[in-house]
């Protein structure tokens, strides 16, 4: 067997592993998220809109917000005594499974005077050079598309106030130059992407 063909067989195994492994973090963290399901809703599609839709979100992003929880780099008082006993393998299994969820479509009607203004309002600020041109995340950077109107706002006013930190400052940086108005625009935006 020549060397190039037990290189690309060696290939096949690990991909095939970490599919498996991957396949398994998703159903262990499928029997773990029953207690997520009151605020996150099934499959992490929530229907209160004070409550993030975790589903499609990166694992890495989902990830390290559990992990900035469980070490109190970001604070949510509800969110403690759900995250105080997880070990990172079970955050790990958690961001698996909800990554691996479809978002459902939002009952949100966005205005599309405000949609339009909240469009402009993030090119202006480069939303996109983050969140990438679908506004659906990458790696540790969240998707935003889609995700409820009274949350963006809530977390956008929190980066602008400083009450949310745990974004090595880019955030906090954009959202200080926001007033109230335009993140209620990009908010309606960001809620009317699917």
């Amino acid at each position: 067997m020549s060397r190039g063909l037990r290189f690309a067989i060696g290939v096949a195994a690990a991909g095939s592993l970490a599919c498996s492994s991957l396949a398994q973090n998703i159903e262990a963290g499928r029997a773990k998220s029953a207690t997520c399901v009151a605020c996150h809703g099934p499959n992490g599609n929530s229907t209160t809109p004070q409550w993030p839709i975790l589903a499609g979100q990166t694992a890495r992003y989902l990830y390290l917000q559990l992990r900035d929880f469980k070490e109190g780099r970001r604070n949510e008082p509800t969110m403690k005594p759900f995250i105080e006993n997880l070990s990172r393998d079970d955050m790990r299994e958690l961001a698996d499974y909800f990554a691996a969820q479809k978002p459902a479509p939002q009952s949100f009607k966005s205005d599309a005077q405000k949609a339009k203004l909240g469009r402009a309002k993030s090119e202006e600020t480069l939303c996109t050079m983050c969140h990438l041109g679908g506004f659906k995340g990458q790696n540790e950077i969240p998707r935003v598309a889609g995700q409820h109107h009274a949350y963006i706002v809530k977390q956008l006013l929190d980066f602008k106030t400083g009450r949310r930190t745990n974004d090595a400052g880019t955030m906090s940086s954009v959202s200080k130059t926001l007033s109230e108005q335009d993140i209620d625009d990009v908010a309606h935006f960001l809620a009317g992407l699917d």
